[in-house]
C-alpha cells in the first residue's frame, strides 16, 4: 500500500481498531495468529482489491474487518466443522454491538464462509471478501503449519544432540 492509501485505511477502520472489546482478539489465536491480526490482513486485502475494482470499498473493508470478531468461548461445545459455519453468526452480533451495520455488510460478514456455511454472497464485496480469506487463511495456515514442522524437527534435533552428551 502507498502511504496515502495507509492512511486512508487507518481512518477507515479507526474506531474498529481502538474498541478495546475487538482489540481483545489479539488474544484468540487464528491460523497461528491472532485473530485480531488475521482480521487487519484481511481487511488490507479487501481495501486494496475492492478500491482497485471501483467497489464500495469504505463498507467493504469495515466488514472485512469485523469478519471474524467472535471470541473462543463463544464456539465451546461445537465441533471444528461446526465452528466454521456459525462463527459468522458470532461475528455479526458481535459487531452488531457497536456498529450500525449496512446490509451489505451484514450479508459480507454472514456469507462470507460460504459454501461451508448456509448464506450465500449477495454483493460483489461480499464476493471479494470470501475470495480473499479464503487465500489468506490458507496462506496463514500453511505457513503455521510449516513453522510447526520446522519446530518439531529442531526440537527433536536438540534432544538427540542433548542425549549424546
Amino acid at each position: 500500500m502507498t502511504k496515502k492509501e495507509k492512511m486512508e485505511f487507518e481512518i477507515i477502520v479507526k474506531d474498529i481498531i481502538n474498541n478495546n472489546n475487538f482489540k481483545e482478539l489479539d488474544n484468540e489465536l487464528h491460523h497461528g495468529i491472532s485473530r485480531y491480526g488475521h482480521s487487519y490482513r484481511i481487511a488490507c486485502g479487501v481495501y486494496r482489491l475492492t478500491k482497485y475494482l471501483h467497489f464500495n470499498y469504505i463498507d467493504a473493508t469495515r466488514a472485512a474487518l469485523l469478519h471474524d470478531f467472535y471470541f473462543n468461548y463463544q464456539l465451546e461445545g461445537n465441533s471444528e466443522t461446526k465452528k466454521l459455519s456459525i462463527h459468522p453468526n458470532f461475528a455479526l452480533l458481535n459487531a452488531s454491538k457497536y456498529y450500525e451495520l449496512t446490509d451489505m455488510q451484514k450479508n459480507m460478514i454472514e456469507s462470507h464462509m460460504f459454501p461451508l456455511g448456509k448464506v450465500m454472497p449477495k454483493y460483489k464485496e461480499s464476493i471479494c471478501l470470501t475470495l480473499v480469506d479464503k487465500v489468506i487463511s490458507t496462506y496463514e495456515q500453511q505457513r503455521y503449519k510449516w513453522g510447526m514442522k520446522l519446530g518439531v524437527y529442531l526440537l527433536f534435533i536438540f534432544n538427540m544432540i542433548t542425549l549424546q552428551k
